[in-house]
């Protein structure tokens, strides 16, 4: 059976003619750049073409309002771009991330995109050029400040409706198992080895705090996300662009976006060098390391059942093994991990990235977004996953307060009674017979039975002070 052949149209670019399927919005430089870049298959995700779309909504909106643009043509812009912003077309942003490094390519996607559909809803065909994607999609603008604009933009609304939420969740949970476990005291550990007793709530409270500085990180990236280079044209000096049309633009997209947005006072470093970006990657990281010592920790806890710690037990999800019946394993917690490993990855982009700022601009645009967004997209994912998957669900076991009286640790509260010295010679001598404290202080020192119940009160060690008493 024969093949169908695919209807195609001729459109013209700065280098000539160029073969384009004819049910497309894109053009013919979108078709050279598919040609060019057979890469990966990765495209820009939904926020950055959202955040595309209301990049060139403003534009035509602010060109109309300075008389720059026809009122006709900037109307079906702005229908299209909205279009764009909303989703309706992302089947039409077929492009590489490996490309050309300042996004130019994709700029020019979304003018040709937005030209033809803002053409047809004109009563014109695509690729007439009835609106033209430079002279009007693209006025007052050039690549080298739209797509630093729409990295800022679409990162700043992934970590206010996605992220931020997915922690604050995340944060809620361990909160909340915090106050359910409070009244379970166990051995705490440093270096790996046994220590002085813990409340296992604390050790949420100290899980729930990590997150809630991470937010707090977070809010502080917000803040440099929302300072954005629009305006700045090709180099920072504003060439070809009204010197009223950042400052207007900015107003728009901060009410389409419910959060103030500004023009940089700073163009130069702006578009020389993405900072912010670096900057607020590396609070992703930070809190993929805390996410990560969380995850990893509460695994640990829940090693065995039988030859591991032993302390919780995890929310049974899926089988563990295909050939050992009855296994179960901490899979959402090792799922944590590795997209915790994968967003410090990401991190390495991005800052490698930004070291390619030449002279002025940044080369690396295209793949710092997708690194920075995905980073976003799997933090948010396994904050939420996490806290209804696991934390949620996790129990104690008895294990964790039967190895308190065991503990070794507990000679730390004779020490202010009997001495460092002797306390030491304590915990060696249960050490080596498996006897505990108690026992062993009964039969090396005068303490009587009351005193070391006092003492050696696990609960009381959990908490600020000294609680030995006088000396014996």
């Amino acid at each position: 059976m024969a093949t169908e052949t695919r209807k195609t149209r001729i459109e013209k670019d700065s280098l000539g003619e160029m073969e384009v399927p004819a049910d497309v919005y894109y053009g013919a430089s979108t078709a050279r750049a598919i040609r060019n870049f057979p890469i990966s298959g990765l495209r820009f995700p939904r926020p950055f073409i959202k955040a595309l779309g209301l990049i060139k909504l403003a534009a035509a909106e602010v060109n109309m309002e300075l008389g720059l643009l026809d009122k006709k043509i900037g109307g079906a812009i702005a229908a299209a771009a909205t279009e764009v912003a909303d989703g309706k077309w992302d089947d039409q942003f077929p492009l590489d991330i490996y490309q050309t490094g300042s996004g130019t390519s994709t700029n020019t996607n979304a003018n040709e995109v937005i030209a033809n559909r803002a053409a047809e809803l004109l009563g014109g065909q695509r690729g007439s050029k009835l609106v033209h994607p430079n002279d009007h999609v693209n006025k007052c603008q050039s690549s080298n400040d739209v797509i630093p604009t729409a990295i800022h933009l679409a990162a700043l609304l992934e970590i206010r409706q996605t992220l931020i939420p997915a922690m604050e969740g995340l944060r809620g949970s361990l909160a909340a198992k915090a106050k359910e476990l409070w009244g379970i005291v166990k051995t705490g550990r440093t270096h790996l080895m046994d220590a002085t007793p813990i409340r296992l709530g604390q050790e949420f409270e100290g899980y729930a705090g990590q997150v809630e500085r991470a937010i707090g990180r977070l809010r502080h990236a917000m803040d440099d996300l929302t300072e954005v280079p629009l305006g700045g044209t090709a180099v920072g000096t504003g060439t070809n662009t009204h010197p009223q049309y950042a400052q207007r633009s900015c107003m728009r997209l901060s009410r389409l976006l419910g959060v103030e947005i500004t023009e940089t006072g700073n163009h130069f470093q702006a578009q020389a060098s993405l900072d912010a970006l670096v900057f607020t990657s590396s609070v992703l990281r930070t809190f993929a390391t805390a996410f990560m010592k969380i995850a990893n920790d509460i695994r640990w806890m829940a090693s065995g059942p039988r030859a591991g710690l032993g302390e919780l037990a995890l929310p049974a999800v899926q089988p563990g093994s295909s050939i050992m019946p009855g296994k179960v394993n901490p899979v959402i917690a090792e799922s944590v991990i590795q997209a915790c490993a994968q967003v410090q990855g990401n991190d390495l982009v991005v800052a490698l990235g930004n070291q390619w700022g030449n002279f002025e601009l940044n080369t690396m645009m295209p793949v710092m977004a997708h690194n920075l967004l995905w980073s976003i997209s799997l933090l948010a994912a396994e904050s939420a996953n996490f806290a209804t998957q696991c934390v949620a669900g996790l129990s104690a076991t008895p294990r964790a307060a039967d190895l308190v009286e065991r503990g070794l640790m507990l000679t730390t509260a004779l020490a202010p009674v009997i001495g460092y010295d002797k306390a030491a010679e304590i915990a060696k001598k249960a050490a080596a017979t498996g006897r505990t404290i108690r026992e062993v202080a009964r039969e090396e020192t005068t303490l009587s039975e009351a005193e070391l119940n006092e003492i050696l009160n696990a609960e009381r060690m959990t908490e600020p002070g000294f609680h030995g008493g006088g000396g014996g």
